[in-house]
């Protein structure tokens, strides 16, 4: 990346050249073990995140300590106790701090922020069963630099409990909905079918028997008859939450750019020559 803005600085590229040069994959490997995608924010405005599940405690952390000191955070997801413990006494020895979600966590740079971006994520369950596939897919939204909120416990055992949350949620104006479920998975589609907003459905591997490790609900999300309603593969929060954060922050930007556009229209019109006042 330095070389890049050295030839910038220099001459020796364009502006779209150098954009171009940032924007194509930047690998890092470690120990020829591992290669962190460094670019993929700049390219797709989402982050990397580390899978720990099937990793040793040590590589995972590692991983996610490197992508911290590079670029200000790092992701990892399906946490186990031993990876957790290894996250955090590799963190601690190097000054970084860890933000927990549920099986998932940020690593941090002391003080870092991701640049805020105006768009919102509303983020419901079924059950508190839910939550970790749900808090998995806020942490990439909120590394992101987006809003989200969770309400939780909103399943159609007692539908009278989603009215109230879902309709303080509207308020809010969030511009997409992720939705988790397991037994059955109907929560998704009922939301879908009371709103106007993109929403995505999470299946979460939770329930008894026959497709109870979240084939049921997957099934029931994509035979639903409400139409609209998207859905990832079960218990995967990382991906609802990509999804999410990039429908978000396109119909944020586009919310903006009209906004800016009519106020300067309207000011415009009101010191056009010859106009009436």
């Amino acid at each position: 990346m330095r070389s890049i803005l050295r030839r910038l600085v220099a001459g020796e590229l364009t502006e779209a050249e150098a954009e171009a040069e940032l924007r194509r994959v930047q690998l890092d490997e470690l120990d020829g073990r591992a290669r962190l995608d460094l670019g993929r924010n700049q390219r797709r405005n989402l982050p990397e995140v580390v899978l720990a599940s099937g990793k040793e405690p040590a590589d995972a952390a590692r991983l996610a300590l490197a992508l911290a000191r590079d670029q200000g955070q790092g992701l990892v997801s399906r946490l186990e106790p031993a990876h957790w413990r290894e996250l955090e006494r590799q963190a601690v020895d190097a000054g970084l701090h860890v933000l927990r979600y549920h099986d998932s966590a940020r690593v941090l740079r002391r003080g870092f922020k991701p640049e805020a971006r105006s768009g919102r994520v509303a983020l419901l369950t079924a059950g508190t069963a839910d939550l970790a596939a749900a808090d998995e897919a806020r942490m990439v939204v909120e590394a992101c630099g987006l809003e989200a909120r969770i309400e939780a416990d909103l399943g159609v055992a007692g539908l009278h409990r989603l009215l109230g949350p879902l309709r303080e949620l509207l308020a809010w104006e969030p511009d997409v909905l992720v939705v988790a479920a397991g037994m059955d998975g109907v929560l998704p589609g009922v939301v879908a079918g009371l709103v106007d907003l993109p929403v995505i459905g999470l299946p979460v591997g939770v329930g008894y028997g026959a497709g109870g490790g979240g084939e049921a609900a997957l099934l029931t999300m994509l035979q639903s008859c409400s139409t609209g309603l998207m859905v990832v593969n079960v218990d995967n929060g990382v991906g609802a939450g990509a999804a999410a954060a990039l429908i978000a922050g396109r119909s944020s930007g586009r919310s903006s750019v009209a906004a800016t556009s009519r106020s300067r229209s309207a000011r415009s019109r009101r010191g056009s020559p010859g106009q009436a006042h």
